[in-house]
């Protein structure tokens, strides 16, 4: 498969989700074939309410639903063509996929760049290399830098974010699997973290696959969106096109032809009938 991004320069698909299913514990379906595409070098957003299956897709990719009592039941998995699905989680990082767990998970009695470093226990290029990729952590994240050695614990939740993506930028990633990075933050710290992501996707090459409730700041960033809802894909497109897409416009970004709607007013059986029949 092959994407396209807004330019429409065609873009070899580093990622591919074919038609997976995850069930839990045995008997709890909660993806129900969902098939995505990844370009190298895009941000790829994957969007959708609480429950919609979007953090259990991310870790059927990064193969941690077993410690969670989950399995992928169907379909495969493919990085770079190869199928993926069964590979543990430390080779799948050894190959540069990584992924930035929801909650701004931090070893919160290790200093910040403590934190940091422990994000480089794969790499096999020396302390010099390790030491550049360290700087560049911190010329994206100044913040850092001048709190590198505080405890995590006592940094700020905007701060705990960024520890928790410069770590996964210190394995020398390829791919990053971002689950919720604004979630808890203030609007302004949100948009600092998303030019980040921007920027790094931009300047290094990093390709993107963000799982986000936030689907204004989602589609203002990534280059191609997918909608789940109840572990199904309901809607994908390039982000311009969702963004104007009337439907998402009234169930997700709370504007219709009639105006601004709160989400309450429009999670309704009309968007299910729509959508999903």
């Amino acid at each position: 498969m092959t994407m396209t991004k807004p330019d429409a320069t065609p873009a070899e698909t580093i990622l591919e989700v074919n038609n997976i299913e995850v069930i839990y514990n045995h008997v709890i379906l909660v993806l129900k074939g969902v098939s995505l595409a990844v370009p190298k070098g895009g941000i790829t957003a994957l969007l959708g309410g609480n429950g919609a299956g979007k953090t259990t897709t991310l870790k059927a990719i990064s193969n941690l639903l077993k410690s969670e009592r989950g399995e992928v039941t169907k379909g495969r998995i493919e990085y770079h063509g190869e199928n993926v699905t069964q590979l543990n989680p430390a080779e799948l990082v050894r190959r540069g996929v990584i992924q930035v767990m929801e909650g701004r998970h931090c070893f919160e009695h290790l200093t910040v760049e403590e934190n940091l470093l422990t994000g480089a226990f794969t790499r096999k290029d020396g302390g010099q290399a390790i030491n550049a990729a360290l700087d560049l952590v911190y010329s994206y994240f100044p913040r850092l830098k001048e709190r590198r050695k505080s405890l995590a614990g006592y940094t700020s939740g905007g701060e705990q974010q960024m520890i928790a993506i410069g770590r996964a930028l210190m394995s020398k990633p390829e791919t990053i699997l971002l689950d919720e990075p604004s979630m808890g933050l203030a609007p302004q710290l949100v948009e600092e973290i998303f030019g980040i992501v921007k920027n790094l996707n931009e300047k290094e090459g990093v390709s993107f696959l963000l799982a986000e409730q936030n689907t204004n700041v989602a589609l203002k960033y990534a280059h191609h969106g997918y909608i789940l809802e109840s572990g199904r894909v309901v809607m994908d497109g390039p982000a311009q096109e969702l963004r104007e897409n009337p439907d998402v416009k009234e169930f997700y970004l709370g504007v219709s032809e009639e105006g601004r709607k709160s989400f309450r007013d429009v999670r309704s059986y009309r968007r299910r009938k729509r959508w999903l029949n």
